[in-house]
């Protein structure tokens, strides 16, 4: 099957570098500079369509996360910087990027919704995918994919969304949110046992979702072979049952070998391998829509090459 290729769109916004958390925090502002200083000294960047995301109305963060609790993040931004938990804070930067952050997703999925865009990567900050729906942690303050997936429900009417997480941490927030959801498939390839302590084999969801969460948890040390081995496996027969309307990524790259976090070792070829697999299923179930969102990732030199790898295979008219 020929996909006729549209743009793929980048969405940054500077107010990302204004999340302030602290000093000798990991997740900094640099890994932004990072990926764009990178990506501009490429032949790629000229060929991506860069966006500006506006702030996402909250009522749609409330898809996702109770009134009570935006509340409480916005609070705490006001007032900040504010510790949610040790790893995870809110400075007043924060309220203004978390929302854009979030609307970097809805807007590319409206984009491509409407054909003026094919993909989209969302460069953005603060992460998202450990955020359960009533708490902060793990550096994220709004499951950014998680309302994503809600919002293409509820506003484009989508029946099934699948989620691919290759962050290196387990995506506990995203599994919590559709544990027992059947209309979201939730995949995620992370190194086990590690933090946050979720993601085993047996976690497989609830009720009319059983199945429809699939963890494959790694040893430290497993690299490009392992990971591709459980998207080919394990992941590709599953989702091409499951024909996906939409696909959403939960792109951490600090599975990477040189990330300083973790244990994997991963490469930027291995991250190219696992993007042509998802774009394959997307290929084949629902005309290519890909919007990838940046979770982890935190060698800088290995973000960026990471991230360029991703990118040129979504370009890629292979």
């Amino acid at each position: 099957m020929t996909i006729e290729l549209g743009p793929v769109g980048f969405f940054y916004h500077p107010v990302f570098l204004q999340h302030d958390t602290g000093a000798g925090h990991p997740e900094r502002p640099q890994r932004l500079e990072a990926i764009l200083t990178h990506l501009a000294a490429t032949t790629l960047w000229s060929r991506l369509q860069v966006r500006v995301p506006t702030p996402v109305d909250p009522a749609f963060v409330e898809l996702v996360h109770p009134r009570t609790y935006v509340s409480l993040i916005e609070r705490a931004c006001r007032e900040g910087p504010t510790a949610l938990d040790p790893d995870t804070i809110a400075s007043p930067g924060s309220w203004e990027a978390a929302l854009r952050a979030v609307g970097a997703v809805t807007t590319a999925i409206d984009q491509l919704l409407d054909g003026s865009l094919n993909a989209a990567f969302c460069a953005v900050r603060p992460p998202g995918h450990h955020a359960l729906a009533d708490r902060a942690m793990g550096f994220c303050l709004f499951n950014n994919v998680a309302i994503g997936a809600r919002y293409a429900q509820r506003r484009h009417h989508l029946a099934r969304i699948l989620i691919v997480d290759w962050d290196v941490h387990h995506g506990n927030g995203t599994q919590a949110i559709f544990y027992d959801d059947p209309s979201v498939f939730y995949f995620s390839t992370h190194q086990f046992p590690f933090y946050p302590g979720t993601g085993a084999r047996q976690e497989i969801g609830r009720g009319a979702a059983v199945g429809w969460t699939l963890n494959v948890p790694l040893p430290q040390g497993s690299g490009d072979a392992e990971l591709i081995r459980a998207f080919q496996e394990e992941l590709v027969p599953k989702a091409l049952t499951f024909a996906p309307e939409l696909v959403l990524i939960s792109a951490g790259f600090d599975a990477h070998r040189d990330d300083p976090l973790a244990g994997l070792a991963a490469t930027e070829a291995g991250y190219a391998e696992l993007t042509r697999i998802v774009r394959g299923i997307a290929d084949r179930s629902c005309r290519g829509r890909i919007v990838s969102v940046l979770e982890g990732g935190y060698d800088l030199h290995a973000l960026g090459a990471s991230v360029e790898a991703h990118l040129r295979v979504l370009l890629s008219d292979e």
